[in-house]
């Protein structure tokens, strides 16, 4: 017979589940298991500064890796702390399984010091929860939470053990089998069959590829549906790197801050085959007016997607490569020329503004100079506001799981511990972290756990001392009437990141600026970039909420203005 208290039992099933970094903090209520943790041969631990930090580490493991991560927290204000990344992870559709302390069963209900009901708050946030009631049930528990949180849409599970589960001792014959990912539904054949010949009529049809064809592992399958039946491909930002998106047919990203040829592109097309992606309001603008002419063939594995915000003329339930893999014998070999030499057009006439443009500090060249420097394949990450908009227009991301960035909850605060679980999973490769002030400020502690892991993450931060997102839409949405965006305390962010044992590199300084960069990318270990730039500056071009995506505002020659352009020549039959 096996005798093991509670936590003994969660390690080792931790364990043989294959998990060998947990990030978490220690508390009263789950002291046991951390006290079982310390006994691990085989699992490290990661202490974070912040729940909220533990959690997107195990995001940025999962995110970079598609394997089911894990991180602790204990209870009350631990596991509250621990809420949003487990919600951001909801959205996203993010593996992670969180295991919080609880306060004695025969206290829970009595308000008792740091008991909050979590089992209910993270009911509307995660793909499911527990609350343990014996130790025996952790047999079932533990390894049905890696089945479901890897199990079709993933998603974030949360297990809530209180502290008389973790000390009880249990005897038992022997171990269950790890939690695997349950098979995802077969793709129906006919519906197949049908997309396969609404592609192969199609005249002039578009790829639209987001975070699930990415989950999947559909890129490479894309790839070739798309050079095959010659398919521009256009991504949502979660979708990111699922075909490079230098590729001659890539449209890159779609959307409220895409190119104006993509979602001219889009207007124009007669078949939209959407893979992986739940026609989010940020990529199709208004949406009754979203590929207004289009056909839609819609592919997921989650039905209560298909037909939730656009009605698909063909919907299919499954996997986003098995569905692919399964067309491509089905569509037909095409060069469609008219369709390419129209796309061709409308690049040339409506390009992103150049990269290369204004001096090393504009956010574009600063973005794409920092991608000549690193290796070709180096993860990054971001946080959310101008920067992250201005990372997804203008760098080249040519593999899938790439980008680590917070698209569904769109979480300030997320990039910086989501890039040191990047790194915590592949140590020794590169880590860039795109950060703007108001977002660092948000998880600024975890500069110490990158220290103390060593951690190599370069976390370039784009400082204009504002919100920058909030002060551009009260620029061009309120009447220029900025309020509450701006810092009156303009932090000095080099002695913060040397206090917390993190080196620094200045660009504000005009006659070292590209030196310092150099230097610091090639650094061994952590280090803060900081580049200051024009509060000014805007992400451009930008469909104002609410509006078809046609209707885009600025964007040419850098310039701010309200008028729709023409189509630049006529759409092909």
């Amino acid at each position: 017979m096996i005798q093991r208290t509670g936590a003994q039992t969660i390690v080792e099933l931790l364990e043989r589940q294959g998990v060998t970094i947990v990030p978490g903090i220690p508390g009263g209520a789950n002291l046991p298991l951390y006290d079982a943790l310390s006994r691990s041969k085989r699992i490290r631990h990661v202490l974070a500064r912040h729940e909220q930090g533990a959690g997107f580490m195990a995001q940025g493991m999962a995110r970079a890796t598609g394997e089911t991560s894990v991180c602790f927290a204990t209870s009350g204000p631990g596991a509250t702390n621990l809420i949003t990344a487990i919600a951001d992870a909801k959205l996203d559709s993010i593996p992670i399984v969180a295991i919080t302390g609880q306060v004695p069963g025969s206290l829970i209900g009595s308000d008792a010091f740091q008991e909050v009901d979590t089992y209910g708050m993270s009911i509307p946030v995660t793909k499911h929860n527990f609350l343990v009631r014996s130790a025996r049930e952790l047999l079932r528990v533990i390894p049905d939470a890696f089945r479901i949180a890897a199990s079709g849409r993933p998603g974030p599970v949360l297990i809530d053990v209180p502290k008389d589960v973790q000390t009880e001792v249990i005897e038992f014959e022997s171990w269950p089998e790890p939690g695997r990912a349950d098979p995802s539904p077969a793709v129906d054949a006919l519906d197949v069959a049908r997309a396969a010949d609404m592609i192969n009529e199609s005249q002039r049809p578009v790829l639209y590829i987001g975070g699930g064809a990415v989950c999947s592992g559909a890129g490479e399958a894309i790839r070739r549906l798309a050079e095959k039946a010659c398919i521009p491909t256009t991504m949502t930002l979660m979708g990111l790197g699922a075909i490079p998106v230098d590729h001659p047919l890539s449209l890159r990203m779609l959307g409220m801050h895409a190119a104006r040829y993509t979602n001219m592109a889009l207007e124009d097309c007669d078949l939209l085959i959407a893979a992986g992606v739940r026609f989010d309001d940020r990529a199709t603008g208004k949406v009754a007016e979203f590929c207004p002419t289009a056909k839609v063939i819609h592919v997921d594995i989650d039905p209560s997607e298909l037909d939730k915000i656009k009605s698909a003329h063909l919907g299919i339930e499954g996997d986003a490569r098995e569905a692919v893999e399964a067309l491509l014998p089905q569509v037909h070999k095409s060069g469609r020329t008219k369709w390419m030499d129209h796309v061709g057009r409308l690049k040339a006439a409506y390009p992103l503004v150049a990269a290369a443009s204004g001096g090393p500090l504009s956010p574009h060249r600063l973005v794409r100079t920092i991608s000549e420097l690193l290796k070709r394949d180096a993860c990054v990450a971001t946080d959310v506001g101008q920067h992250q908009m201005w990372v997804a227009q203008v760098y080249p991301f040519n593999r899938p799981r790439q980008l680590l960035t917070s698209g569904g909850l769109g979480t300030m605060g997320f990039g910086l511990p989501a890039a040191i679980g990047a790194a915590l999973a592949h140590p020794g490769d590169p880590v860039v972290c795109f950060t703007g002030d108001g977002s660092l400020l948000m998880n600024i502690q975890e500069l110490a756990t990158a220290a103390e892991e060593a951690s190599n993450v370069k976390v370039v931060l784009m400082n204009n001392n504002s919100l920058g997102l909030v002060h551009q839409q009260q620029n061009l949405f309120y009447g220029n009437r900025i309020f509450g965006s701006d810092y009156v305390c303009h932090v000095d962010f080099l002695k913060v990141a040397e206090g917390f044992g993190v080196p620094a590199f200045d660009m504000g300084q005009p006659d070292s600026q590209h030196s310092a960069l150099e230097q610091a990318l090639s650094l061994d270990g952590p280090c803060l970039i900081h580049a200051p730039i024009d509060v000014g500056t805007q992400v451009l071009p930008m469909v104002p909420p609410g509006a078809a995506n046609r209707d885009m505002i600025g964007g040419e020659n850098g310039h701010t203005h309200h008028s729709v352009p023409q189509h630049a020549a006529t759409v092909p039959a």
